[in-house]
């Protein structure tokens, strides 16, 4: 394929999925990273799109919001990994809530072999991934039903989740800095992320590394009421997504990396705290409000650093 062809064609992905990282746009055109990113570059001294942390968005400043189908095909090795280490977090008979997205549907698919597990959910492919959970119990707020990610918002979905209390919210977004937080594109879908925010004693955020360094326009959770983020590895030369995460770490969030190298793990065959994945907790506790640091809950397997993980995190800082 000539330069003109793949430069086209990157374009136009961009451009129906808002945002797209450089492995997925490597493995559409057929041609390495190292190739993609000289004409990532090249399309953005243009003015046709602008580069992010390991990927490209539409240019502004302020990505805009893709429907299901287009998230649903972007990075996906990098969400199975995420939503294995996700759910090594959860332990039985707990009581969560669960935000809209395509990682937290994967999370949700995990989920259904905790026994004695509440979910608490605007989501209806979260709540579909539980649907025939037998030791799970499915709890849907009420709400108004947006098709783009078929999640229920608006006055009722709020209203239902008043007086709730879980012990933890999982939650994705559009965008994730060290300065706003999580953010996403749609208000409406924000409003709901903050009720189920107010609903939990602590926030995960699932987000891959196309999201990291993004900004969008509505605020869903400010970094000092994140406890952890599970996220995907960057690239070995993306030097901005390392800064990000250290930015984040240094605000007190936990970082727990997951690898996504190799097949990815099936759903139904990688039980909850197993798989194949890292976890690279940096410096930093928390921040709760009125108490001081918590220790983070969760499968010995996140608990335990041993030796290559604390390698594997200098190196991801020296990056």
């Amino acid at each position: 394929m000539f330069a003109a062809e793949r430069r086209q064609l990157i374009l136009e992905m961009v451009r129906a999925n808002g945002a797209v990282s450089l492995r997925e746009l490597a493995r559409v055109v057929q041609t390495s990273e190292v190739t993609v990113r000289r004409d990532v570059r090249a399309l953005e001294a243009e003015g046709l799109l602008d580069r992010r942390h390991g990927g490209a968005v539409l240019p502004g400043g302020f990505t805009r919001e893709s429907g299901f189908p287009q998230k649903s095909h972007l990075a996906t090795a990098e969400k199975t990994a995420i939503a294995d280490l996700a759910a090594g977090l959860v332990e039985e008979g707990e009581a969560i809530v669960v935000g809209a997205g395509t990682t937290t549907q994967e999370l949700a698919r995990r989920l259904a072999r905790v026994p004695g597990l509440t979910v608490v959910t605007n989501s209806l492919l979260v709540a579909q991934a539980l649907a025939h959970a037998n030791r799970v119990e499915v709890v849907m707020t009420g709400g108004t039903l947006r098709g783009s990610n078929y999640a229920l918002v608006g006055s009722g979905a709020e209203q239902s989740l008043q007086g709730l209390r879980v012990s933890r919210a999982f939650l994705s977004g559009s965008g994730l800095t060290a300065e706003r937080g999580l953010s996403t594109s749609n208000m409406l879908s924000a409003s709901v992320d903050r009720a189920l925010v107010q609903a939990a004693g602590e926030v995960v955020v699932l987000a891959d590394h196309t999201k990291l360094g993004s900004d969008t326009m509505f605020q869903t959770v400010p970094t000092d009421l994140i406890t952890r983020l599970v996220t995907d590895e960057p690239a070995a030369h993306d030097d901005r997504a390392a800064a990000e995460l250290q930015a984040l770490a240094d605000q007190g969030v936990q970082i727990a990396v997951a690898g996504a190298s190799g097949a990815p793990a099936e759903a139904d065959s990688v039980p909850p705290g197993r798989g194949n994945r890292r976890d690279m907790p940096l410096p930093g506790q928390r921040r709760t409000h009125g108490s001081g640091p918590q220790p983070l809950r969760g499968s010995a397997v996140l608990a335990e650093q041993s030796s290559v993980d604390r390698a594997r995190v200098a190196d991801l800082r020296r990056r």
